[in-house]
This record gives C-alpha cells, structure tokens and sequence, in this order.
C-alpha cells in the first residue's frame, strides 16, 4: 500500500497543479443568457444546450461559465423528457453508453468547488472512462494516460438503476504504470480514486456503509455523455471510442 500511497499523491499533485493553473486559451466572447434563451419544448432547449456542448467538446473554446449554462439546461430539460416515457428515454442512454469517452469538463464536487472558490474549467489531463453493457456484469473503467500510456486505472462493474437514470459502481482493481495490477477492496479504491480526483471523498464515505458509489446519468449519444456525480458535480464527456 505505500508505493499506491506515493502513486497517488504524485498524481494529486499534477491534478492539484492543472486545476490552479490559468487557461491559456482564448475563449470565445459567449454570453450565459445565450445558452439560456427559452425555447418552445424540452427537445428544443436539450437541442440548443447539446451545440454549444458538442463545440465545447470539439474544442474547448466556448466560455466555461457558458457551458456550465448549457449543462444545467439540458440536466433540466432532460428531467422533463424522462418524464414524458422513463423506459425509452434510459434505453436511449443505454444503448449510447457503451465506448470510450475523454473527460471534458467538470464543476468538481461540491466540496471542491468550495475550495476553488466556485470556479469551473475544462478538466486539464487526459482522463478516459470506459463503459461496456453489452455484458453481464456490466464492466466500467476509469484512468489518466499521458498520450496513450495509462499512469493509474481503475476496472469494475456497474448496474444502471433505469427508474432513477442512475449508475452505481465498484471499482475493485487498479492498474498503475500499465505494468501491474492489484486486487484492493472498494474502501481502499475509493480513497485513492479520492485522492487522485478520479473520484469524489463522497465514495468514501458510501463504501464505509456498503454503498456503491454512482452518478446520475443525463445524457448520452454518438458524441457527448453528460452527468452529475454523487459528489453533486456536472461532468461533460466527449466520445473517443
């Protein structure tokens, strides 16, 4: 456990370091009240909100505090068509799920975003998750690569709650370096995931009462995945695979 102790504070340290450090981008000149025009439906504003997402997916230069907007929108507008038919509206995210999908942005954990004082960015490393339900169990993987080298992977299993849209999930196995692999139980998993910002002090805390961690799922299609995490955080995903 003390090399995966080490691991992991190395790796919070380059996170800790992406996430004070400016953008260095020029970001377009985007108002919120742009991403927020009201429209005549929910599949209208889901339809305006996931443009700007999928341009903000593509290149990273649409105004953070803009898609933040836009996040919020489609989480809303989306709750009113699940509404309309649950069954079709968490089939259509299942059947989208299953790929490779680079994290783009995210307003971290509330806890985080607390401690940044509010601010949201685009997400600075190169962090993939990997969903597969197309098998039982259903199988989910979280990791950091530097180009296509993983520093740190997590593999588990995850059950997809339709009523609620909901994705609960262990991580059981992690990977460090792409060299060696070791079975630790969820408590351990959630605390370095914790540690490392691929995970939230909130999984820590559902392992200690037997509870899987989980996200709330939004959306999800042959581009982009949205979500909030159970830290309360809104994430943005762009396909990759």
């Amino acid at each position: 456990m003390r090399y995966l102790s080490l691991l992991a504070v190395a790796v919070t340290a380059i996170t800790a370091t992406a996430f004070t450090t400016p953008l260095t981008r020029t970001h377009r000149t985007l108002t919120v009240l742009q991403t927020t025009t009201v429209t005549t439906s929910p599949e209208a504003n889901i339809e305006q909100a996931k443009k700007l997402l999928v341009r903000a997916a593509e290149t990273k230069l649409e105004n953070p505090d803009a898609v933040l907007s836009a996040l919020e929108s489609l989480e809303k507008n989306c709750k009113s068509k699940f509404k309309q038919d649950p069954s079709a509206f968490s089939r259509d995210i299942m059947d989208n799920i299953s790929g490779e999908w680079r994290l783009v942005f995210t307003t971290g954990t509330k806890e985080r975003q607390k401690k940044s004082g509010g601010r949201v960015n685009y997400f600075p490393l190169k962090a993939i998750q990997k969903f597969d339900a197309t098998v039982e169990p259903k199988i989910i993987e979280n990791g950091i690569y530097v180009g296509e080298f993983p520093l740190i992977r997590f593999a588990g299993d995850f059950d997809f709650d339709e009523r609620r849209r909901k994705i609960e999930f262990d991580f059981d196995m992690i990977e460090i370096l792409g060299l060696i692999k070791i079975n630790l139980s969820r408590k351990d998993v959630a605390k370095i995931g914790a540690s490392t910002g691929l995970g939230s002090a909130n999984n820590e805390k559902l392992a200690d009462t037997g509870r899987r961690a989980f996200f709330d799922w939004i959306s999800a299609d042959d581009q982009i995945a949205t979500a909030r995490g159970g830290g309360g955080g809104l994430a943005l995903w762009k396909r990759v695979g």
